[in-house]
């Protein structure tokens, strides 16, 4: 029971840390490549 109940837990945690941490990765992304293209200009 409490196994079933952290296995639970365990894969729900997984899949919020997913979802949270796309929007980063996209933002960092953007950031990353406006940075790179700014220092490009100069």
């Amino acid at each position: 029971m409490l196994k079933a109940i952290a296995d639970a837990l365990r894969s729900i945690g997984s899949a919020i840390a997913t979802v949270v941490s796309l929007p980063f990765r996209l933002i960092a992304r953007l950031f990353g490549g406006a940075s790179d293209s700014a220092h490009g200009r100069h």
